[in-house]
């Protein structure tokens, strides 16, 4: 097991990606807390995981609760070797629709968030002096404009602008900061981004996400499956020499 004793964090892990992440981390060794804005979902998660995992309500857009939730995350598992920057919003309307609520909402989970979330781990590693492991889940929507998808195109060029700020400032505490970039990964909130395309596109119901689907070179859309390897990889020490890089999980949609 290449995570045996090691401790994690997933932010946004009641489903989907963060609790797939937390799912392969427990197997390969880690104790986990999950962390998530909804408390009742994120604690039966983590009670269908068994005893190496450990439910948190945190919601990333309020310091008060990320100080509360790390407080309680470390006071569960002793210490905190990794985070993954997991939680996220995504949102779609055209420039001349785009809304300031809309715009704050999205960038206080994608990148206050992430940034606030890389500090409370970072004052604990630091504290601690023996390094970690933070992971910032990043997009591809992050390395271009889409015409649809400025808000949160920008929210995520901004994690991986954060990812190689803080990689550069943290190493110098043995603190590896990297991100990872998806692209379309099926799931029940491509549900939610299909909606926004068949609002503004004309699209029928599911006609965008076959289209995507169809367009990953790959041949199908990627699955939460898919990220764990890479999540994995760099969490372990296989990959201390990587600093401030963003690694493309997309099925070649994407070639950086």
């Amino acid at each position: 097991m290449r995570l045996a004793g090691k401790t994690a964090l997933v932010t946004g892990a009641a489903r989907g990606i963060g609790l797939e992440l937390a799912r392969t981390y427990i197997a390969e060794g880690a104790t986990v807390a999950l962390a998530d804005i909804n408390g009742e979902a994120v604690a039966n998660a983590a009670a269908g995981l068994g005893p190496q995992a450990h439910g948190v309500r945190m919601d990333v857009t309020r310091q008060e609760s990320i100080d509360a939730g790390f407080a309680e995350a470390i006071g569960r598992m002793g210490h905190l070797d990794i985070l993954i920057n997991n939680a996220a919003l995504f949102t779609a309307a055209p420039i001349d629709e785009i809304t300031r609520p809309d715009y704050d909402r999205i960038f206080a989970v994608n990148v206050s968030g992430t940034l606030f979330c890389m500090q409370a781990a970072a004052r604990h590693m630091i504290g601690r002096g023996k390094g970690g492991k933070i992971i910032n889940m990043a997009s591809q929507a992050g390395r271009r404009g889409e015409s649809l998808v400025a808000v949160y195109c920008a929210s995520k060029a901004a994690v991986i602008s954060l990812t190689q700020s803080a990689g550069l400032n943290l190493i110098a505490h043995g603190i590896n900061v990297n991100a990872i970039a998806p692209g379309v990964v099926d799931g029940e909130h491509w549900d939610g981004v299909d909606a926004f395309f068949a609002r503004y596109e004309g699209k029928a119901p599911g006609q965008k996400k076959a289209e995507v689907g169809a367009a990953v070179p790959f041949g199908r859309m990627g699955t939460a499956a898919d990220l764990t390897g890479m999540a994995v990889f760099l969490a372990t020490d296989e990959a201390k020499y990587i600093v401030a890089q963003c690694f493309g999980v997309d099925g070649g949609n994407w070639m950086a």
